[in-house]
């Protein structure tokens, strides 16, 4: 059962949640808010697994106030999970840099909301399953070696053909991580790389690209900016893009 709490400043948006929590069995919403600090009070008693969180409230964004809560999740190994919720679609983009698991744009119906929830209890599967470890990592062989590679170091993965070209983020200095090439290719064809991948934090944007969610910095002319890079989106692969970002 996953435990949740919703913080709105709107009391009619919290009795929606509250409705379409109710029709789900796997959801336990806990409380609901309307202001930031009783939300941040409980949560520093009662940690939870999921919050859903309003972004244009008047005393703190939503926004702000997940950046000051940090992890405070139920499971301390595993960050807390957040599903935001605003009539803003301007906000979707920073949202999911922040590691959300989807953007309910309001009004929102129940099949949306369900598709939302349904991501969440994908992911608290995902990390129930996980060895606990702090960070998530890759094997990929190339170079004659098998490199270990830490999925959050992952920029984007470019398709060349029968390879990959996996492009890896660099100390801050500039310098290479460890001893693992940058950027990394391997004989692999970016299916067989999206299916190594967690679903839920990497997506395929078009056939020759797979970006992960949170490096998205924006999206402009079907263009994805990542650490400086543009990366095309394609045609078929735009829909899905949209929908994960909750458009």
């Amino acid at each position: 059962m996953i435990r949740a709490i919703a913080l709105d400043d709107e009391p009619p948006a919290l009795r929606v949640l509250a409705h379409f929590c109710q029709q789900v069995d796997f959801i336990d919403l806990q409380k609901t808010f309307t202001r930031t600090d009783e939300a941040l009070k409980y949560l520093e008693q009662f940690p939870v697994d999921l919050l859903f969180l309003d972004i244009n409230m008047p005393s703190m964004s939503g926004i702000d106030f997940y950046k000051v809560i940090g992890s405070t999740s139920a499971n301390e190994s595993q960050p807390l999970m957040v599903i935001f919720t605003t009539a803003y679609a301007e906000f979707a983009v920073e949202g999911f840099t922040l590691n959300a698991v989807d953007y309910l744009l309001k009004p929102f119906t129940f099949d949306r909301f369900l598709q939302a929830a349904n991501k969440a209890a994908d992911l608290y599967r995902w990390q129930q399953r996980s060895d606990k470890a702090s960070e998530a990592y890759l094997y990929v062989r190339a170079d004659y070696s098998l490199h270990k590679i830490a999925l959050a170091d992952i920029l984007f993965i470019e398709g060349l053909d029968d390879y990959v070209k996996i492009h890896l983020r660099t100390d801050k200095d500039g310098r290479n991580q460890a001893s693992v090439p940058r950027p990394l290719v391997a004989r692999m064809t970016l299916k067989v790389m999206m299916e190594r991948l967690p679903n839920h934090e990497f997506c395929r944007v078009h056939r020759s690209y797979i970006v992960p969610l949170t490096r998205i910095e924006a999206i402009r002319n079907k263009t994805i900016l990542v650490a400086g890079h543009e990366i095309p989106i394609g045609s078929s692969y735009e829909a899905d893009l949209l929908n994960r970002l909750g458009q």
